[in-house]
């Protein structure tokens, strides 16, 4: 018999880097309804010089690499551990882990989401459900997006569910399937250029608005190959690094008007994403702080109602179903739906540690 009460930590990195993500949660779940309570959460930042390393990870060596996931395993361990005993959490099911993207290369059969190395068990001394990509890239996924299951089992009553963060990435019903994608890049490339201005990033989208729209800019990102692809579909930092950042610095325009700009083509491409454009949109993720962004939104999707939850909710959704995803992978259950990573098959993807 299944137990009907868990109570696990989620753990999740973004590739936004605010800093690592932890809500202690209880789950309950009765014939097959499942509710849940957010009893604690943090998000712990990151130093400068990890943020620094994290940044520029995408273009380590290999053996560099495998020291990064050595230090950031540790590095998650010592965050865990102490959020563990700061709240006196007793009697855990699990830490289910997320771990920090480096690398996603789903097209090359590979991903890399570092600080899931098996030592992390012991070092906290709890059971640990992390690694949840890799198998579904090795079943022909694109590893991502891995919360449409959430979605579909904690916030059905929504039309979308959106986050906004390093990318937005939305799910959706659509003929008794859950599809989902992601969209475009979000903060990933807004908190680049408020980095520039000596800004960890545009706070409420305040400089953004200032500025100016530049239309053959907003022309030239719309017509990148990526957004005429169908779903299934996801980003990495790659595409940014290597396809978005060149664009846009090759207009010698202000900050401002690049800020200004690129929130225009983030809400676009959100409102063509969508087939439907009635409805509610529930947003979550650092993007729904930045008012400027929710108003380009709203203005090109004018009937959609658009519903940002709680700060818990808001903040820490990604931590929720991560840890949703680890209790189901400990019950055996489906957590990755091949509607919406492309895999061959539904499955039950990542790895259990135990501690001993």
């Amino acid at each position: 018999m299944f137990k009907e009460k868990y109570t696990i930590i989620g753990v999740m990195s973004g590739t936004s880097l605010d800093g690592v993500d932890l809500a202690y949660i209880v789950f309950t779940v009765k014939n097959n309804e499942w509710d849940f309570q957010i009893l604690e959460s943090e998000t712990v930042p990151y130093s400068i010089d990890w943020l620094n390393k994290l940044k520029i990870a995408v273009g380590f060596s290999e053996t560099a690499l495998e020291k990064l996931n050595q230090d950031y395993t540790q590095l998650l361990a010592a965050i865990i551990s102490d959020f563990i005993e700061k709240h006196e959490i007793k009697n855990l099911d699990a830490v289910c882990s997320h771990g920090h993207t480096i690398l996603h290369q789903p097209q090359n059969g590979f991903t890399l989401q570092i600080g899931n190395l098996p030592e992390i068990a012991p070092l906290i001394s709890q059971t640990v459900v992390c690694d949840f990509r890799i198998q579904d890239v090795q079943l022909g996924g694109q590893g991502a997006p891995l919360v449409p299951i959430g979605d579909r089992i904690l916030f059905s009553e929504y039309e979308y569910c959106m986050n906004l963060g390093g990318f937005s990435n939305v799910s959706f019903e659509q003929n008794n399937k859950r599809i989902a994608f992601d969209i475009s890049p979000v903060n990933t490339v807004l908190n680049f250029y408020a980095n520039q201005l000596g800004l960890d990033y545009d706070d409420k989208g305040r400089i953004s608005k200032t500025g100016i729209c530049n239309k053959d800019l907003v022309q030239e990102l719309n017509a990148l190959d990526f957004y005429q692809k169908k779903h299934p579909k996801s980003l990495g930092f790659e595409f940014v690094k290597e396809t978005v950042l060149p664009i846009i610095e090759s207009y010698s325009i202000p900050i401002k008007d690049k800020l200004h700009t690129f929130t225009e083509h983030v809400a676009l491409q959100i409102a063509v994403a969508l087939p439907n454009k009635k409805g509610s949109l529930f947003i979550t993720g650092g993007g729904a702080y930045n008012d400027f962004l929710m108003e380009r939104i709203q203005c090109h999707l004018p009937e959609m109602k658009i519903i940002i939850p709680s700060t818990k909710i808001l903040e820490f959704k990604e931590a929720l179903i991560f840890a949703l995803l680890g209790v189901l992978k400990l019950r055996g259950e489906i957590n990755v739906l091949s509607s919406v990573t492309g895999a061959k098959s539904d499955h039950s993807s990542g790895i259990i540690y135990s501690p001993k």
